[in-house]
């Protein structure tokens, strides 16, 4: 009986301990403020944020007080604070950052270059519940600002998707929710414009009417690039509608029109060369040198070829030969040097015949001195005179060339001028090259810049032209078709050994990474070196060029004109001059000196 009244007892105790403990979890439930299960919220969904891509830097836009502030010392994470909405400095941070907007109208940055570079980075706005998401997205897509995500005081979700018909999603913050909140948007962009013109200059951008679809398409190195990038986002080329074939554009008009964002994507090829804000170039897409095409040098006339085949270093070792026979054949004579005489070692007529092959009369009765010395002088001439007969028909088959043009200073002492556009002249010649007065007619200024790229399509050996490598490939492909070359690719006179060339894109474009990563997967796999190695071939089927031969073969006639033995003969009347005046003198030598 005891025994169950203390069951009982302690029964009735259990209950009593089991209601206070409940009702004192719902007074702590009860007290406990909203505030800190929506900071519990808002950590959660940072964490998830931080699961899809890590981020190292904290970009807070807003004053305080504001519900992002109070998760700093959660976040441990260096912060970046900006109550008035913009940042006083550029931004020059090269980190991950994620940009914690306080309210939908708290970002309000007026740094150009801060705006450019946190343009692609990711957003979480605070969203007012006056505020409508739909209206959060429209905003931020007008600043071409996409990865934007929203969290209201409820709790609720949005993410901003720019390319489907309603222009958010409503997702759940819990960490087990497998759909993303930020993603690459412009993956597919479902048929949106790209806008974009061809300078239509070869080989980078040429225009042509499809057959089939009777529009205008474009095709070369910066074309071919657009075009993949534009296939591969699903996007749509918008060329401007008052285009024309054939329409050559200076490559400064079209980056005018990329800086007014006229053109999101410019189909031109623009250096880095004295540029010094880059935020209107994409990255390098082709690295080349800047150099000089020239004219290859013009074979010699013949009558010059007399002159260049008599080396002085071996008429020197025919002069000696010549001196040391001479005192070999008077010794040999006699025996003795009693024959000696300066006159009859310099002006021996037998050693001379001799070795230009010509016959002498030998002596009566020579000794074997005699006529071993006169066997050495006929095995000379032998080789003296095979050696140059070699060397005339040779030179007279295939006439040798001037020296090639290896620095400027031999272009200013050749006949050739450099043809220039006058907007180039004075940035390439006269400011990197110091043309003075004296040397500045080698300089053949043209106002028309469409003239420049005439004359050096034509192939006008009359000028050097400055080209970069790139199109130097397509000039030397065409050359292959003609008889012979007509310019070379000077890499010892150059204005840039190393240029980087861009193409021009709008300062704001959104997906310029997405873009950039397209460059470097063309590049990666050699498709851009394709596209570089088939341009001339392109520029056939366009009819832009042609297999025409500009080199303009000269015909070398087999028969030899009383011109081209000038020199010959000139040296012919001044040796039998010389031999007059020596024999004048021999004769009149003893009676001048009264010697017998």
């Amino acid at each position: 009986m005891a025994a169950g009244l203390v069951a009982m007892q302690l029964y009735i105790v259990f209950i009593l301990l089991s209601s206070l403990c409940q009702r004192l979890q719902g007074i702590e439930f009860e007290d406990l403020p909203d505030k800190d299960v929506h900071t519990g919220l808002l950590l959660q969904l940072l964490k998830r944020i931080r699961l899809e891509r890590d981020y190292d830097t904290i970009v807070i836009y807003g004053p305080e007080p504001c519900v992002f502030h109070a998760l700093l010392p959660q976040l441990e994470l260096p912060t970046v604070l900006l109550t008035q909405g913009s940042s006083w400095e550029d931004w020059s941070f090269s980190s991950e950052s994620l940009l914690l907007i306080c309210s939908s109208d708290a970002e309000q940055e007026r740094n150009t270059r801060t705006l450019l570079k946190l343009q692609p980075a990711r957003r979480l706005v605070y969203l007012e519940l006056e505020k409508q998401p739909t209206e959060v997205c429209q905003a931020y897509f007008e600043r071409e600002q996409v990865n934007v995500a929203m969290v209201d005081s409820v709790g609720n979700l949005y993410s901003c998707r720019c390319f489907e018909q309603e222009n958010y999603v409503q997702l759940a913050v819990n960490l087990s929710s497998s759909y993303p909140i930020y993603v690459e948007q412009f993956r597919n962009m479902r048929g949106s414009l790209i806008r974009s013109e061809p300078d239509q200059i070869g080989p980078r951008a040429m225009l042509y009417r499809d057959p089939s679809t009777g529009k205008y398409q474009m095709m070369g190195i910066a074309a071919n690039l657009i075009n993949t990038f534009v296939e591969r986002v699903n996007a749509t080329l918008k060329l401007r509608d008052d285009i024309g074939q054939g329409k050559k554009i200076y490559y400064k008009n079209i980056f005018q029109r990329v800086q007014l964002n006229l053109l999101d994507i410019a189909a031109t090829l623009s250096s880095t060369l004295d540029m010094e804000n880059y935020d209107y170039l994409s990255y390098p897409y082709i690295h080349s040198s800047f150099c000089f095409m020239i004219p290859m040098p013009s074979a010699l006339e013949f009558k010059e070829i007399y002159a260049i085949i008599v080396q002085p270093l071996v008429a020197g070792v025919l002069i000696v030969l010549f001196l040391i026979f001479s005192l070999l054949y008077i010794y040999s004579e006699d025996l003795n040097w009693r024959r000696f005489s300066l006159i009859n070692m310099l002006l021996n007529d037998r050693c001379l015949r001799g070795l230009l092959g010509h016959a002498f009369p030998m002596p009566a009765q020579p000794s074997r001195y005699l006529k071993g010395i006169c066997m050495l002088i006929c095995f000379a001439s032998i080789m003296t005179t095979t050696m140059y007969e070699s060397y005339l028909q040779a030179y007279f088959l295939r006439p040798p060339h001037e020296p090639m043009l290896r620095s400027f200073e031999d272009i200013f002492a050749s006949r050739y001028k450099i043809a220039l556009e006058r907007g180039e002249a004075s940035h390439i010649l006269f400011k990197n090259f110091s043309l003075t007065t004296s040397n500045a007619h080698h300089a053949f200024i043209l106002d028309d810049w469409t003239e420049l790229l005439r004359l050096r399509d034509s192939f006008n050996a009359s000028f050097i032209y400055p080209v970069t490598e790139i199109r130097w490939l397509s000039f030397k492909e065409q050359q292959k078709h003609f008889s012979k070359p007509v310019f070379y690719y000077s890499e010892d006179i150059c204005m840039k050994r190393f240029l980087l060339l861009s193409l021009p894109v709008r300062r704001h474009l959104p997906y310029r990474q997405l873009f950039e990563q397209h460059i470097l997967a063309m590049e990666e796999f050699g498709i851009s070196k394709y596209w570089v190695t088939s341009t001339f071939h392109e520029m056939v089927r366009l009819k832009l060029t042609s297999f025409k031969d500009y080199s303009h073969p000269d015909s070398y006639e087999e028969e030899i004109f009383l011109r081209d033995l000038t020199q010959i003969f000139i040296f012919y009347l001044a040796a039998h001059l010389l031999a007059c005046i020596c024999f004048a003198i021999e004769c009149g030598w003893s009676k001048i000196f009264g010697i017998k």
